[in-house]
């Protein structure tokens, strides 16, 4: 399937009005960890970004575009690290790294939480999860958390503790939270992955010194339990899963041999996909183009452009093909289908601007050109 990409002719006509908004705003430190760019129940999209002293964040004027708000600046101080999760409620979950210094010069790091309900809503009050670590030298080693929610709507918190392990805390009924649970493992690194499959099975998969390690639920409400480890492992940070299958997960990640993109389905052989990734993160989506199932990927290339490449769900073997969309970016680009089930690619520019492309009904996957938000 060829991507005929028109993006590479980007506007450059928005310059006075959004140079002015961008001086005023905070500055943005990179992209968010897991969903940053989502699609409500009223079908509105939402695009987040951490910057310094909280997040910002745009929102869709109405379903479908192309008019958008923002960025609104949401405060939250002191955090390291930010990840984004939606579950099928579409109720959006950040989930944020926390570092506190306090007056006799120690470090207090824990994980904070909170949710957006509805689109353009307020977010809630962010509430502190803890850290399983009670002295301070191992809690100030605690690492970066990443979520799923499940099909009946429970947050599961993911996070490598200080001896190298993974560490999970969830919700329990009444919005309870349960005590921290101890998942086991070895060499654990921060960039964790996890998903949730439409079975309502979570599923984490975690980089470890050469190696993939991989927890999956025995029925969904379980604890999360060790399956096989795969060799070689993903760069930290790259791995991202897609549902190609009722239950069952493909998982993409950056070889760190190769440098190359793989995928990989339990029970099977990683398949090596090409590109030329950086060092971060792949944003995946299942699309229908021509009327054939296929999987779209998007990441931010080593030279530093968007890159996007497609194949056919569960037939990567058969060749992927590449294009660059001529759109530097920082961080990692998004995917998601807008209100009327367009593809729709995000990026933020060096400058912390939001920028969209769309879908255009035309054969194969063409994109409009590159619109500044």
């Amino acid at each position: 399937m060829v991507i005929r990409d028109r993006s590479a002719r980007a506007s450059r006509s928005r310059r006075s009005g959004a140079d002015v908004q961008a001086a005023s705003r905070p500055t943005v430190t990179g992209t968010a960890a897991g969903s940053w760019l989502v699609r409500g129940k009223d079908g509105r999209l939402t695009a987040y970004a951490p910057c310094g002293g909280g997040l910002l964040r745009w929102t869709e004027t109405r379903p479908g575009g192309p008019g958008w708000t923002g960025p609104e600046f949401v405060a939250v101080a002191d955090l390291t690290d930010l990840s984004v999760s939606q579950g099928g409620d579409t109720y959006v979950h950040f989930l944020g790294r926390r570092e506190r210094r306090r007056a006799d010069g120690a470090v207090e790091v824990d994980v904070v939480h909170a949710i957006q309900y509805q689109t353009g809503r307020p977010v809630t009050e962010w509430r502190s999860l803890g850290n399983p670590h009670g002295e301070p030298e191992r809690a100030a080693r605690f690492g970066v958390p990443a979520a799923a929610v499940d099909a009946a709507g429970t947050v599961h918190v993911f996070v490598r503790n200080a001896g190298g392990g993974l560490m999970m805390r969830r919700e329990g009924r009444g919005g309870k939270w349960e005590p921290w649970a101890d998942l086991r493992g070895a060499d654990v690194m921060d960039g964790l992955a996890a998903t949730a499959a439409s079975t309502g099975h979570i599923q984490v998969l975690a980089p470890a010194g050469d190696a993939a390690l991989h927890w999956i639920q025995p029925e969904p409400g379980a604890v999360p339990e060790r399956s096989h480890d795969v060799r070689p492992g993903p760069v930290p940070g790259s791995a991202a899963a897609l549902e190609t299958a009722p239950g069952r997960l493909t998982w993409f990640w950056t070889d760190p041999l190769s440098g190359g993109l793989v995928c990989h389905r339990p029970g099977g052989w990683s398949v090596p996909l090409g590109g030329a990734p950086s060092d971060g993160g792949n944003a995946v989506l299942r699309a229908s183009l021509d009327g054939y199932d296929c999987t779209v990927i998007a990441h931010r290339g080593a030279a530093g452009g968007v890159l996007v490449g497609v194949c056919g769900t569960e037939a990567e073997s058969s060749g992927l093909w590449w294009t660059d969309t001529g759109r530097d970016c920082v961080g990692d680009p998004a995917l998601v289908h807008d209100a009327y089930g367009r593809v729709v690619l995000a990026a933020l520019g060096p400058d912390g601007a939001l920028w969209v492309a769309r879908q255009q009904p035309q054969p194969g996957l063409v994109l409009e050109e590159w619109v500044r938000v």
